[in-house]
């Protein structure tokens, strides 16, 4: 997987640099809402992008989703993450939590967060704080009316894909819950990948006080970026974003007019294409925003640092095929099925030597060890905080990843005997020896993460 994410590192520097190489010492023009052609230019490349003002949204809502951010900061719940970008580690200048359906996790840049699981009703989870459960709670209320709004807004793009009278001036429409009816899909997916329900939010807060440098945006001069040009990683293809933004004003800040150049905007491009102008759509408290269908793969987004500090919830389809509690507690199940104990003596034995077995034993020992248990254990107790949801699991997971030592050990005690020819020893050895130098080159990776 690492061999994987430096080859698009690689890649994207390369259209990166060959972009800047066609701009030389120029810039891209961009639009902003003062603009005569800005709107026309929304409608004709930028469609599937959405926002629904702060008045659109029930005046509950804001008020349960503001105290459940205003939770998470004054108890400490929110992170820096340690992530790999461009062969280096790096700490993320924002600092986030990741909030879903009970055992989902999501990953980016070399990096797996555990959701911390929203409050529902059926499932038998302890909080460590009645704030905290509270704030899970309604994060999942917004992502459900989020979700209603997507559904919404995505068969509007429809309609507007076969109606090419709309008056140019006119915003994308926004429609009401009540004029939408959802379809009958549960919480973990199912139906139209592109209608799938959001099964996490990524919660993040930006302070550009306490942010040491914010780097300039480097195509169109958009001013100070707190987080680069760049795509969603993880999502199931063509699924949609929603994100709710809501500027903090603390006990001594004036609120921020939209007209301020000083608030917080999202600027979109169509992915390395200099001809198209460039797209930045000012926030205001309250204001929520959707890239639709595909819009997170053809385009590439960044955020325009404001003045105040900032939170937003991002509720997105995370690809999660490969990252539910439920699928590695499967695949450990499947390696361990290779184990013995003999209950006569409770000494431990494989059931099969053939190569494929133990290959297949190997790489979800490595699974186990750095896509979960070192991701998890690497974050600290950050999850201690919330619940007691992944405690348990995690445990049992060390508990299989112990077995998993012990196999490795057995395979290697059993080919010394005499009775292997060299031949069968090669065999098995072809097979297991890159895992093995894998997992011993991963482990020199993580010590040096940690150092650093």
């Amino acid at each position: 997987m690492r061999k994987r994410d430096a080859h698009e590192d690689g890649e994207k520097e390369v259209k990166k640099q060959k972009l800047l190489e066609k701009l030389g010492d120029g810039c891209i023009p961009y639009l902003t809402p003062k603009d005569e052609n800005f709107y026309q230019l929304w409608k004709s490349k930028y469609p599937k992008f959405v926002i629904q003002k702060e008045e659109s949204m029930p005046s509950e809502l804001h008020q349960v989703v503001q105290r459940a951010f205003l939770a998470l900061r004054h108890h400490g719940c929110l992170f820096q993450d340690l992530v790999r970008l461009k062969g280096k580690d790096l700490l993320t200048p924002v600092f986030r939590i990741l909030i879903g359906c009970p055992g989902y996790t999501y990953r980016y840049l070399n990096t797996r967060l555990f959701a911390v699981p929203w409050s529902r009703d059926q499932l038998n989870i302890k909080y460590y704080n009645d704030k905290l459960s509270e704030a899970c709670r309604a994060f999942y209320e917004l992502n459900e009316y989020l979700y209603s709004q997507t559904v919404c807004e995505l068969r509007q793009l429809e309609v507007d894909r076969k109606d090419a009278s709309l008056p140019q001036d006119d915003l994308p429409k926004h429609h009401t819950e009540t004029e939408c009816a959802l379809p009958a899909v549960n919480a973990e997916g199912g139906g139209d990948d592109r209608t799938q329900p959001y099964n996490v939010t990524l919660i993040n807060y930006m302070d550009p006080q306490s942010m040491s440098y914010l780097k300039e945006e480097p195509y169109f001069g958009m001013g100070k970026m707190a987080v680069s040009w760049h795509h969603d990683e993880n999502l199931i293809a063509n699924s949609t974003v929603g994100v709710y933004n809501y500027n903090f004003q603390g006990a001594e800040e004036k609120p921020v007019a939209d007209s301020d150049p000083s608030m917080w905007s999202i600027g979109l491009k169509i992915a390395w294409d200099i001809e198209t102008p460039g797209f930045v759509v000012p926030l205001s408290a309250g204001d929520s925003y959707f890239m639709l269908d595909d819009l997170n793969r053809t385009h590439q987004h960044c955020v325009l640092s404001g003045s105040q500090p900032r939170f937003s919830s991002t509720h997105r389809v995370a690809e999660c095929s490969k990252g539910t509690l439920q699928y590695i507690q499967s695949r450990c199940r499947t390696a361990l099925e290779n184990l013995f104990i003999n209950p006569n003596n409770g000494k431990a034995e494989l059931k099969s030597l053939e190569a494929m077995v133990l290959t297949q034993a190997e790489e979800i020992h490595n699974e186990v060890e750095f896509e979960w248990l070192r991701q998890y254990w690497f974050q600290g107790k950050r999850y201690l905080k919330f619940s007691n949801f992944w405690t348990v699991p995690m445990v049992e997971l060390e508990d299989h990843w112990k077995q998993m030592e012990a196999m490795t050990r057995l395979v290697l005690e059993e080919i010394e005997k005499e009775k292997w020819t060299k031949n069968g020893t090669c065999e098995i050895l072809k097979y297991m020896m890159p895992l093995l130098k894998e997992r011993q080159n991963l482990r020199q990776e993580w010590r040096q993460s940690k150092r650093s």
